[in-house]
């Protein structure tokens, strides 16, 4: 079974953050992760993952312009109705805004048709109510690399458990 990651990045912490989703969800048996940047996202792949998550860094308490362009103008391309959706975000500040831009992120994906999860706390810590937010201003983004490995592997679980390999 496929899933992807479709990321926007600017300083590089969104895409780091993204690759360790996709190593977690590459961790489960039976499925093949890849991470994409939005500006090479390999579509065929994409159609045919079954699970997605999505992420943008946070800029002025919302996702990049070139993320909601994306959701805008080429999520609708990648058949989400029915398909397993998740969310991530990186910011500068706890204070940032960085639940908004996931809520932001899900919201256009349930418009489209999609099934939303995280796992919520139902797993125990780490706790990951709506995704992972990585956060690098006084504090070091690596030191949430954990969340972001461990929420990929839930995602891709419970891709596993609806769609089956």
């Amino acid at each position: 079974m496929k899933a992807a990651v479709i990321y926007h990045s600017v300083t590089g912490n969104t895409k780091n953050m993204g690759e360790l989703i996709a190593k977690g969800m590459n961790s489960v048996e039976g499925v093949e992760a890849k991470a994409f940047p939005i500006e090479n996202v390999d579509t065929d792949f994409a159609n045919e993952a079954k699970c997605i998550v999505f992420g943008s860094p946070i800029y002025a308490a919302h996702i990049t312009g070139q993320m909601m362009n994306y959701m805008l103008a080429e999520a609708g391309k990648l058949a989400l109705a029915g398909k397993l959706v998740g969310a991530y975000t990186t910011a500068q500040y706890v204070h940032g805004g960085a639940e908004l831009g996931i809520r932001e992120l899900l919201d256009h994906c349930m418009v489209m048709g999609a099934l939303v999860y995280s796992g919520g706390g139902s797993f125990g810590k780490p706790v990951i109510h709506l995704g992972p937010v990585g956060i690098d201003n006084t504090l070091d983004i690596n030191q949430f690399a954990e969340n972001f490995e461990v929420y990929g592997k839930r995602m891709a679980r419970k891709a596993v458990e609806l769609f089956g390999e």
